[in-house]
């Protein structure tokens, strides 16, 4: 995947929004456990990155895919990555299967005001009792006329006090799991949709995360997602290779970042009257660390490339972009703890950046798919499981 000046100049005008919106406030967003969502969206919608891949008639740019790859790796540049995990949930994670299987009314209605920053959505997947088995999930959407009655409830889910709809998958019929599965479009402000709590959490502390509750909510079968029902668990495991390209490539830039503040702390460090960095063994600890995050920007640029050729939902994409989310989960702890142990004290404190950072990776192994989830799936397409009788 090659860069051109266009990459470039949307990299800068990020950076630059991240510097203008987000890291001024990041300090007391965090200590507040929430950000004004409506506000800095609307200014990232103004600027037209909520819509970077999306169609042009609905305020979108059009662009290809190794344009979402630039976006997810200049939002780490981000003092909270709470707010560029919440960015990414409004581009690559709840509006991609409105924009590829949605009608033109859903898209005028959801996703042209999601794009310029005036909607702020949310990705209702998970549940209690079944997150990455998403074949567990109990939300159930029954028709009654010309209505869904809701029941049920989600959890973990990112935007979710500020939310004003959700692309939840549900039940719509009794048939095998893989087959029962629709999504839908819920308004946050429909009867019965009652926002539980926020979750106090380790990291990401910006980003708001809930539990919400479904009460015999109506909404309109229109709010159907594609042409007909039972087919939500196909479209949102395509949905899922966006998430988790998105979070790969963010969390290689997040590691670069991590790098660079713990190579700035070593050569500042005196220890034994000399400077950390000139101990070899962190040296040498170091550039193993940085090959190793090489290494994986060239897989997840690999992944993204025939993600832009033959689409999300090419085995060879899962696969890759499977392998690409395992392997930064796994890298990223491995990384941070490194990067605080360098720091000493420091990096034991919350009010440093790379403490802050230690927190906020410890999600990739967990959401979008657990390590374990991704490993099922590389090991049944690498044919690593048993052959069938």
């Amino acid at each position: 995947m090659k860069f051109t000046a266009e990459h470039q100049s949307l990299r800068h005008s990020i950076e630059r929004f991240v510097d203008e919106h987000i890291n001024p406030y990041a300090d007391q967003w965090e200590a507040e456990a929430m950000f004004p969502a409506h506000q800095v969206f609307k200014a990232a919608g103004q600027q037209g990155f909520l819509g970077i891949t999306k169609p042009s008639q609905y305020g979108g740019s059009e662009l290809d895919f190794s344009y979402t790859i630039v976006m997810a790796e200049a939002l780490a540049k981000s003092k909270s990555s709470g707010v560029a995990l919440a960015l990414g949930v409004q581009t690559d994670m709840c509006t991609p299967a409105l924009a590829s299987y949605g009608n033109d009314e859903l898209k005028q209605e959801f996703l042209a005001p999601s794009i310029a920053g005036d909607f702020v959505g949310c990705i209702g997947v998970s549940e209690a009792g079944g997150g990455s088995d998403v074949a567990a999930l109990k939300t159930y959407a029954r028709r009654e006329g010309g209505d869904y009655v809701i029941n049920g409830h989600k959890m973990w889910i990112t935007n979710g006090t500020q939310a004003d709809w959700m692309c939840a998958l549900v039940n719509t019929s009794d048939d095998a799991p893989h087959r029962n599965k629709s999504l839908l479009i819920i308004p946050m402000n429909t009867k019965g949709v009652q926002v539980e709590k926020k979750l106090d959490k380790m990291g990401m502390r910006a980003s708001d995360t809930a539990i919400i509750h479904f009460d015999q909510v109506k909404i309109p079968t229109r709010y159907l997602i594609g042409e007909q029902e039972g087919l939500g668990f196909k479209q949102q495991m395509s949905q899922f290779q966006d998430e988790r390209l998105w979070g790969a490539a963010n969390a290689v830039a997040i590691m670069e970042e991590a790098l660079s503040l713990t190579l700035s702390y070593t050569q500042e460090r005196k220890s034994f009257g000399k400077a950390l960095i000139a101990n070899q063994v962190i040296q040498h600890r170091l550039a193993e660390l940085s090959t190793e995050v090489q290494a994986l920007k060239a897989l997840t640029y690999r992944a993204a490339s025939l993600h832009i050729e033959l689409g999300g939902m090419d085995m060879q994409v899962v696969r890759l972009a499977s392998m690409a989310k395992l392997k930064a989960g796994k890298l990223s702890r491995e990384l941070l703890d490194v990067c605080v142990q360098y720091h000493g004290g420091m990096g034991f404190v919350n009010e440093t950046q790379i403490n802050r950072l230690y927190r906020d990776v410890r999600v990739i192994s967990i959401g979008g798919g657990a390590d374990e989830v991704m490993l099922n799936v590389i090991a049944k397409l690498e044919g690593f499981t048993p052959k069938k009788a």
